[in-house]
Formats: structure tokens, C-alpha cells, sequence
């Protein structure tokens, strides 16, 4: 064992570290591709300086045969020795097996490589010999080109000589023939002819003072004043197109003629030039009546989009050209080009604003919105060369957004007063027996749902101004104060608040124009509708109209949200006052008809109640269903458990007749009168025409008290007889039994029904009031 350590160590190291080998044993005879390589070369230097010295380790600088296998006897036993031997011998045999391989495989390289340093050095020798004769050949050649160099040398200078005489003589040729060439050329190639006379005018003004130099110096400028007589003859042509106008002007100034005069007539034809552009677009508007007969002009030949089409390909388009052209011909100077071009365009600002004037109609925004972005994007060539327009044509697309807007609010109006026609026609179009028509919660949500669809799909074609392909909108004033001013408060906020003007107008309006009044039925559903926009509509209309069109931080002040709410609440209650005022004022028409044309001195003992009484117990009714419908139930106050069957005194006095008409005597009618004040000083007092709540039994308590209430001035006003007296107490007790369940409080029937009871025992001549029994027995029957 120790002779195959020592032989495995003196062989090339085949084996590694007692760790690595039992690794290698373990793993089947495993090892790394580039093994053999580096175990050959070793570790490197730094790897072996890094490592500390181990006289085990077979593969290191340090290894110690004694020391290993010394260590090895004494930690391994027998079978790992055996185990141990058999790996190195198998390692062993692998290194030999792989440095046979490395020998095949690099045996034809080594055997061709030999071949080819023998053959080098075999070209080599050759090589040096035809270099050598290289050389030799080289210095004869040069000794040879250097004798005929030297032979040819006079011939050399004698050709250049000539060559330079050649070119002279070509130049003066060529500076005789320029008369001919300008006289040729002036008529047909003007610029031909310049570009000639440009090249020469310089060596004819050197040598001008030789005699043949000055003949053809004059002889030419006669040919070039005749060309500038000529073009200047054609500047003034009307035919002239921008680019020949440009061309004319530069070669006059390349004749050297005024430029102040050449910059007066380009602006000359340039005016002539675009004023005909411009007559050519007045010309598509329609005439103004003169006479001023004519309500409407009459529509335009063409859409605005072809008529700003056709504007900023030629007007534009030819006055940027020309724009242009001044500031290369004249450079800098553009004292007289910035008020020719103002002029200009604020006439062309003109027409457009007069074609945009005949957009009467809402059309097609999307239309004026694409004419109104080609227009800016058109125009900004021309504000680069002319930025004192901007302002201008920026106030001109501002102008024409608002218009739109405007016209927007003035059909959202439109629109609305043409639901309302729809309401009212809907609300008097006659029923058919047994068929019922749309409730009033059905016409509310119609005409809320149309109102505000109608909103959003305006607001949705304003947008279309603010879009982000579109080039204006980039501008500070559809950034900000178009987003607040025109949609906002122009628009938005003045649709809701002409919207609560027009609704309030049905209640305040109709007295002061004398115009029909409105049917009840539309002031109750208006109220509804104003109730609802200061409930939830207005929060989500501006919530929408900020989400669209977000304001900005520095902008104008908005009107808040709670002021719209509190206009919306306010009409909303003068509606509902004023639906109470029609609608008590309905029944109490009723009632003061009923009370001034019956003779109550002469009428018979009561049998029944009056009719009169029934139809005002149904109205209140149909009144009851009909506002059920859009408001709540209201709160009631507690109701006594009697209510219904509660006695009606012609003494307000006393809550019993039975205990004053058994001693009714003469001086009686003193007494209750002076008793029915005391009770007014102790009782609360009615409010008649006081303002009603946003639910049903407040808006029935106030039409029951101005019925009611006309009721008592009307009794008063008359004269009664005993039957008289008793048949008020008969229709008393049956407004009694039947109008307390419509009222807040009953109290308030009771005390207005027990003032008429104490009118009507004041004003009657014999006042006798009838058994309460009798009374009961003829309002159930009735």
C-alpha cells in the first residue's frame, strides 16, 4: 500500500486528499473534464500562497509520502486501506487512458505544424533572394525616371505656360460673348441671364478701365436695365402668381434696383392678390337685406368646414407665402409687412366671424369644432411671422364656443318649455270612460328623465371643444375661463336657475300678465321637480359638469351648490303656496257661491246636508290623492279618539250644546258673543295663508283653512233665520265628521268650524240650534 501511495504520488498525482478520495469512491469514479490539466500544472500562485501547507495533501507542493501514509495506517482500518488502494489504482489507470488520448488527438497538429515551419523556412530563402532582385530592378527605375524628368523638364514649363495663356484667353472669350449670352437669354431665362451677368460683373468692374472692358461693362447694363424695364412691366401684371411675384421682386433686387420701391409694389400685388381671395370668400355669404325687411338671410351655399377650408388654403395659405417671401427679400424689416398683414386678416377675421353668425341652428358641433381647429392650426404659420394676430384669432374662436354654448342653453329651454307643453297637454287631454291616463308620477319622471338627459348630451357636444386632439383647446381660455364662465355659470348654473324662474313664473306670473293660470296639477308636479334638483339633481349636475370640465385652482369664483339648492327650495315653495292658494281658493269659490245665493232667513228646517258640502268633501279627496302621489304623508299630531264623532256647538263657548240650548234665553246671543271673544284671547291662533311644508296633510290643513275661513267671512256677512242657523250646524258637523282626517291637527278644523258655528249663532235673528242627536242622525244619512 505504501509503494502504490508513493508510486500513485511519484506518477503525476493521481490521487487527492483522503476527503476527496473517499468522495471519489463513493461516487463511482467520478471526475472533472480538466482534471488531468490541473493536477499536471498545478494550483496558482496565489491560490498556492493563500493555502496553508499540507504534507496529506497528495496533489500539494508540500506533500509528505511518510507523513501520509503514516496518517493514513493510523486513522483508517484495513478495508478503507483496500478501498483506498483500489481507487488510486483505478485513478491511475484513468490518467493514462486520458494522456493517450490528449497524444492521438494532438498528433496530427503537432505532425502538421513540423510540415509547415520546414516550408517556411524553404519560401523564406527564396523570398530573400527575388527581394534582393526587387530592390536591384527599383533603383534602376528610379535612376531612369530621374533622366527623363530632368530630359523633359523645359517641355514642362513651356506646357504649363500655355495651358495658363489657354484658360486666359477661354475666360476672355467667355467675357466677350456676355453681351450676346445676356441679349439671348433676357428674353426667355431672365434668371439665366443674371446668374451670367453676376458671374462677370465683377472682373468688367476690375478691368473697366480698359477700353474693350468698358464696351462690353456698357453693353451689358443697357441689357440689364432693358431686363429690369421688362420686370418691372410684368410686376405689375394682375396674373401674377405668389412664387412668380417673389422671383420678379428677387431679380430686381439683384439688379440693384430701390428696394423701398420693390417692398411697396410687392406689397402692392400681394394686397391686389389677397383682396381678390377675400372677395371670393365674401362673395359665398349672402347678401344683407339692405332694406332691413328680411327677418332671416338665407342659408350659405356651402358648410362652415369647406367655407374655412377654402379660406385657409388660399387666403392663408397665400398671405403666409407672401409673409414669407417680404421677410427673405427685405429681411428684417417688417415696418410696413405687420399693419398690411393685420389689416388683412382682421378682414378675413371678419367674414369668418359673419359666416360663423349664419350657424343659426345647432347642426352639427362636431362640424364647428373641426372648422374652428383647422382655422387655429392653419393660422399658426401666419402668428409666427406675424404674433400681434393671436390675440385676435383667439378671441375669435372664444367668441364663436360661446355663441354655441348659448345657443346650447337657449334649445335646453326650448326643450323644456316643450316638455311642459307636453305635461299640460297630457294633464288636460280628455279620459275615456274606464281608461286612466299617466299619473303624475309617470309625467314627473318623464319630464325629469328628458330635462336631464337632454343636459348631459349637451354637455357631452360642449365637450367636444375641450378634446385633446383639438388645437385651440390648448389655449388659457379653454383651459379655464371657458371650462367656469361659458359651461358652468353660463350654461349650467343659467339653465337651473331660468329653470326656477320659469317654474316660480307659474306662480307669480299669471296675476301680473294676465295670462291663463296654470293647472294645479302642473304646480304640484313643478314644486316636485324644484324639491328634487335641491335634493339631488343640482349636486349631481355640477358633480358632472366639474368632472367634464374641471375648473381650475386660480380661476373665476363658481356658484356654490347650497345658493342653487336654496333658489330650487325657494321656488319650490312658492309653488306649493301658490297650488294651496288655487286650490283653496277652488273650494272656497265654492262654498262664498253657496252661501250668497241661498236665502237664509226664508229657508225650510234642515233635512239633509247641503250638496255643496258633499262636492267640497270630495274635492278634498281627489286634492288628497292627487298631491299623495308626489309628497310624503307629513307628521300628524296626536288625534283625540272622538274626533269623528264630536259635537258642533254654535257656541264656542262650550264643547256641549246640551248644556246651553235648554236655557237659551233672548239675551243669550250677548252672551256667546262675549264668551266666543274671551275664548279667541285664550286660544292659539290660525295662520291662514302661512307658508306649508313639503308634505301632503300641511298642503290639505292649508287648503282646509282658507276653505274654511272664507266660509266664516261669508257668514258673517249675512242674516240668518232659525233653519238658517241649523242647517250651518248641519253642514258644520258634516265638514266635521270628514275633514278632520286631512289636517295636521284637528284642533284647527275644530276652532275655524266652531268661529263659523258662533258667526252664524250672531248673525241669526232666532237663534235656536238643533238636537245634536237630530244632527248626527242627518249627517249619517246624508
Amino acid at each position: 500500500m505504501a509503494a502504490a501511495a508513493a508510486g500513485s504520488g511519484a506518477g503525476s498525482g493521481a490521487a487527492g486528499s483522503p476527503e476527496a478520495t473517499g468522495g471519489s469512491t463513493g461516487g463511482g469514479g467520478w471526475r472533472r473534464p480538466h482534471g488531468p490539466l490541473q493536477r499536471y500544472y498545478g494550483p496558482s500562485t496565489a491560490e498556492a500562497a493563500e493555502a496553508p501547507p499540507d504534507p496529506t495533501d497528495i496533489n500539494g507542493p508540500h506533500f509528505d509520502p511518510e507523513v501520509f501514509m503514516t496518517k493514513v495506517r493510523s486513522e483508517c482500518p484495513l478495508g478503507q486501506l483496500l478501498a483506498r488502494e483500489a481507487a488510486l489504482s483505478r485513478e491511475i489507470r484513468a490518467l493514462d487512458s486520458d494522456m493517450q488520448t490528449l497524444l492521438y488527438e494532438n498528433y496530427n497538429k503537432f505532425i502538421s505544424a513540423t510540415d509547415t515551419i520546414r516550408k517556411m523556412k524553404v519560401d523564406f530563402r527564396h523570398m530573400e533572394a527575388e527581394m534582393d532582385d526587387l530592390a536591384a530592378n527599383m533603383a534602376a527605375i528610379s535612376a531612369s525616371s530621374a533622366r527623363v524628368s530632368a530630359a523633359l523638364q523645359d517641355r514642362h514649363r513651356r506646357g504649363a505656360q500655355l495651358a495658363g495663356v489657354q484658360a486666359l484667353l477661354r475666360k476672355l472669350q467667355a467675357l466677350v460673348e456676355v453681351p450676346g449670352r445676356l441679349r439671348r437669354w433676357a428674353g426667355t431665362e431672365p434668371a439665366r441671364a443674371l446668374r451670367c451677368h453676376a458671374r462677370a460683373r465683377a472682373v468688367l468692374r476690375h478691368y473697366r478701365h480698359l477700353p474693350s472692358f468698358r464696351a462690353i461693362e456698357d453693353e451689358s447694363h443697357a441689357i440689364m436695365a432693358e431686363l429690369a424695364q421688362r420686370l418691372r412691366t410684368r410686376l405689375r401684371e394682375e396674373t401674377l402668381d405668389p412664387k412668380e411675384l417673389t422671383e420678379c421682386v428677387e431679380m430686381l433686387l439683384q439688379l440693384e434696383e430701390p428696394a423701398e420701391e420693390l417692398s411697396e409694389e410687392f406689397l402692392s400685388q400681394a394686397g391686389a392678390r389677397l383682396e381678390a381671395e377675400l372677395a371670393a370668400l365674401e362673395a359665398e355669404l349672402p347678401v344683407a337685406d339692405p332694406s332691413g325687411t328680411a327677418t332671416t338671410p338665407p342659408p350659405p351655399a356651402s358648410d362652415i368646414l369647406d367655407f374655412v377650408d377654402r379660406g385657409s388654403s388660399a387666403f392663408v395659405g397665400t398671405l403666409c407665402q407672401l409673409a414669407g417671401s417680404y421677410r427673405a427679400l427685405f429681411g428684417g424689416d417688417t415696418g410696413r409687412l405687420e399693419p398690411f398683414a393685420a389689416a388683412l386678416a382682421t378682414r378675413y377675421f371678419a367674414l369668418l366671424e359673419r359666416r360663423l353668425a349664419l350657424e343659426r341652428g345647432l347642426g352639427d358641433t362636431s362640424l364647428l369644432v373641426r372648422a374652428l381647429d383647422r382655422f387655429h392650426r392653419r393660422l399658426r404659420a401666419l402668428l409666427e411671422l406675424l404674433p400681434a394676430g393671436a390675440d385676435a384669432a383667439a378671441a375669435l374662436v372664444a367668441r364663436a364656443a360661446r355663441e354655441r354654448v348659448d345657443r346650447y342653453l337657449r334649445a335646453l329651454q326650448t326643450f323644456f318649455l316643450g316638455c311642459l307643453g307636453d305635461v299640460r297637454q297630457a294633464l288636460a287631454a280628455p279620459r275615456p270612460p274606464g281608461k286612466e291616463g299617466p299619473g303624475l308620477p309617470d309625467l314627473l319622471a318623464t319630464l325629469a328623465a328628458s330635462v336631464l338627459g337632454q343636459l348631459k348630451a349637451v354637455l357631452a357636444y360642449v365637450q367636444l371643444f375641450t378634446a385633446r386632439d383639438v388645437a385651440f383647446a390648448s389655449l388659457p381660455y379653454f383651459k379655464g375661463e371657458f371650462c367656469v364662465t361659458a359651461v358652468r355659470e353660463g350654461l349650467v348654473v343659467a339653465f337651473v336657475r331660468w329653470l326656477c324662474r320659469t317654474a316660480r313664473g307659474f306662480a307669480d306670473g299669471p296675476a301680473e300678465r294676465g295670462a291663463p293660470a296654470a293647472p294645479p296639477a302642473l304646480l304640484l308636479l313643478l314644486a316636485r321637480l324644484c324639491l328634487d334638483y335641491e335634493n339631488s339633481t343640482i349636486s349631481y349636475i355640477l358633480t358632472l359638469t366639474d368632472e367634464q370640465f374641471p375648473p381650475q385652482d386660480s380661476g373665476p369664483v363658481v356658484t356654490p351648490g347650497p345658493a342653487l339648492c336654496a333658489e330650487a327650495r325657494a321656488a319650490a315653495q312658492r309653488l306649493l303656496d301658490h297650488y294651496v292658494q288655487v286650490q283653496g281658493a277652488a273650494v272656497a269659490q265654492m262654498l262664498r257661491k253657496s252661501v250668497e245665493t241661498r236665502d237664509w232667513l226664508g229657508t225650510v228646517e234642515p233635512r239633509n246636508v247641503r250638496a255643496v258640502m258633499k262636492r267640497v268633501v270630495e274635492d278634498i279627496t281627489a286634492i288628497d290623492v292627487q298631491v299623495g302621489q308626489l309628497f310624503e304623508e307629513g307628521v300628524r299630531r296626536a288625534q283625540s279618539s272622538d274626533s269623528s264623532r264630536r259635537a258642533f256647538s254654535v257656541y264656542s263657548s262650550s264643547r256641549a250644546p246640551g248644556r246651553y240650548a235648554p236655557s237659551y234665553t233672548p239675551s243669550a246671543p250677548m252672551d256667546t258673543h262675549l264668551l266666543s271673544n274671551i275664548q279667541k284671547l285664550f286660544s292659539e291662533r290660525i295662520d291662514i295663508f302661512s307658508p306649508v311644508e313639503f308634505n301632503k296633510v300641511s298642503v290639505l290643513t292649508g287648503i282646509i283653512k282658507i276653505s274654511l275661513k272664507t266660509l266664516l267671512e261669508c257668514v258673517r256677512l249675512r242674516t240668518l233665520g232659525r233653519f238658517g242657523l241649523q242647517q250651518v250646524q248641519v253642514d258644520g258637523h258634516y265638514l266635521q265628521l270628514y275633514l278632520w282626517r286631512f289636517a295636521s291637527d284637528e284642533r284647527v278644523v275644530q276652532g275655524l268650524l266652531d268661529e263659523v258655528a258662533a258667526s252664524a249663532a250672531h248673525r241669526c235673528l232666532d237663534p235656536v240650534p238643533m238636537e245634536h242627536s237630530v244632527v248626527e242622525l242627518i249627517c249619517e244619512r246624508g
